[in-house]
């Protein structure tokens, strides 16, 4: 029975709001900043349960129906283990009007797993994929190389905006006691309580990461080593090298109402901009120091981010909470608001909770970001805060500001979502840094001081977007599903819209974000 055994849960912001009634309840203390979620003893399984089992009926003998609605397609349990296979179909087709082209997605996966004992879960899930794009995600994706957040982006048969890719993930996960787990694997994490996160998020491609995650009542601490790829070089000669990143998180949960969170990172390359191989630092290894002081003591050669999370449950339908980010802090120009090149920051500050309105299963998100230029960068491209060519932590980089909202609706077998989204950032131009591209080195910027948040090409986004769900099986989120995306983007240099309808046969918990800002002027 699910119920003792530890499941990693993968993380997508649509599946988890379906916990917020528990999780952030004023009657509960649960660790809600740091995801993916261990769903086993927890006050998180009366929800997990009623949501990845609805429809089940001990009484429906019919297999077919139960293989279609409510079971894996091989769903085997034995006296001391489980283990199930699906093959997982994720197929659209749509319509952009602006500019008057088809897009589809073309995706068949397969997944297996299981459980021993109660102590030990893994989970295997990849993807073939075709696609035909929109044109801002192909104007992405020939920026950057990668389809957003997955993969190395191939092109195929000519076609226009049309991409191949493969995806995958996978995990062992094992707890030997109950308040150690210990994972390893290829996949992503997310730290923060909001849509984005300004620490670590789940955008960009997976990647190969060991993770040590301790429970300890009120507080829960993690510690994981990582390795990224790094082809995205514009200073150098060297191509797809890799670098090492250490990521320490601790969560404090005060009382069931106020939640503080401290975090650390550091990012190093394997090999440096004149090729010299440094390899994994050993100093990094300890699992329970903050590392600041470590990276200072070695004479500050890699790149160190410190930030700070924190929630407050008003009522158990509201929640507050926001983040803050610090890549590099001078006391001096800070205070004498000289908006200086090495004051690199962001902060968030957002609103959430469930049942809106006294609607059950109504839920809300509304939320705002800010990070100022040049965040994320640094003095090589190979330390700065990316994986694969992509941010590790907000998906627009840095330079920006941005205000989103989102409504989420669960009715037996219906799920509803909105969104919408303003954004306000500024582009590079004229082979200038303006701060927005963080794969640009911080020490040639367009200026040291008085930059401010959208310098540059300024631009506006808008984007709304809406889906309509029906979900046959819950077991691996199996859903027909219709979806529209308007999208605005404007500056003196160009006006993008894009209005589209796509429909669909989708299986998959993977969040796949669609919502972005130009990566660079066109």
């Amino acid at each position: 029975m699910a119920r003792s055994q530890s499941i990693y849960q993968p993380y997508s912001y649509e599946f988890y709001q379906k916990f917020n009634t528990d999780a952030y309840s004023t009657k509960t203390r649960l660790h809600t900043s740091l995801k993916p979620f261990f769903v086993d003893d927890s006050l998180l399984m009366r929800s997990y349960d009623s949501i990845i089992n609805y429809g089940s009926n001990a009484s429906n003998k019919d297999i077919l129906y139960r293989k279609l609605f409510n079971e894996h397609q091989i769903d085997i349990k034995g006296a001391n283990s489980t283990f199930y296979a699906d093959l997982l179909p994720d197929f659209n087709v749509g319509r952009d009007f602006s500019q008057k082209r088809n897009t589809y997605l073309s995706s068949i996966g397969l997944q297996i797993g299981g459980t021993v004992s109660n102590k030990f879960y893994y989970n295997v899930t990849g993807y073939l994929n075709r696609a035909q794009v929109p044109d801002y995600i192909s104007t992405y994706i020939r920026q950057v190389g990668i389809v957003p957040g997955m993969a190395y982006a191939g092109t195929f048969n000519n076609k226009p905006n049309a991409y191949g890719w493969d995806y995958i993930t996978a995990i062992a996960s094992y707890t030997p006691v109950k308040f150690l787990n210990i994972t390893a694997g290829r996949d992503k994490t997310f730290i923060g309580d909001g849509y984005r996160s300004l620490l670590l998020s789940d955008y960009s491609s997976p990647y190969p990461f060991f993770k040590l995650t301790a429970n300890l009542g009120n507080v829960k601490y993690m510690a994981m080593w990582a390795n990224f790829a790094d082809p995205a070089g514009t200073s150098d000669h060297f191509n797809n090298r890799s670098k090492w990143g250490v990521f320490h998180y601790l969560d404090w949960n005060v009382n069931n109402r106020l939640s503080i969170g401290f975090f650390d990172s550091v990012i190093w390359g394997n090999v440096d901009d004149n090729g010299y191989k440094h390899g994994f630092d050993f100093s990094y290894i300890n699992p329970v120091i903050f590392l600041r002081p470590v990276e200072a003591a070695n004479g500050s050669p890699d790149n160190a981010l410190i930030g700070f999370t924190s929630k407050y449950k008003l009522t158990d339908g509201i929640t507050a909470y926001g983040q803050f980010s610090l890549d590099e802090f001078q006391a001096k120009e800070f205070f004498s608001n000289t908006g200086s090149v090495r004051n690199k920051f962001g902060y968030q500050f957002g609103i959430r909770g469930a049942n809106l309105f006294s609607v059950k299963n109504l839920n809300y998100l509304l939320e705002t970001n800010t990070v100022r230029p040049f965040t994320y960068s640094e003095r090589a491209t190979i330390l700065n805060y990316s994986a694969n060519s992509e941010p590790l932590a907000h998906p627009w980089g840095a330079n920006f500001r941005e205000v989103v909202a989102l409504l989420n609706y669960s009715y037996k077998r219906f799920d509803l979502m909105g969104e919408v989204d303003y954004g306000h950032y500024g582009l590079d131009i004229n082979g200038a840094n303006y701060g927005k591209d963080i794969f640009l080195p911080y020490t040639k910027p367009v200026q040291q001081n008085n930059n401010n948040i959208a310098q540059g090409l300024t631009t506006n986004m808008v984007y709304l977007q809406g889906k309509i769900g029906y979900v046959l099986n819950p077991k691996y989120n199996l859903r027909l599903e219709l979806g529209g995306i308007y999208r605005t983007e404007k500056n003196s240099a160009f006006n993008d819209k894009t209005s589209m309808l796509t429909f669909g046969v989708r299986s998959s918990f993977r969040q796949i974000y669609t919502d972005l800002a130009s990566y660079k002027t066109h």
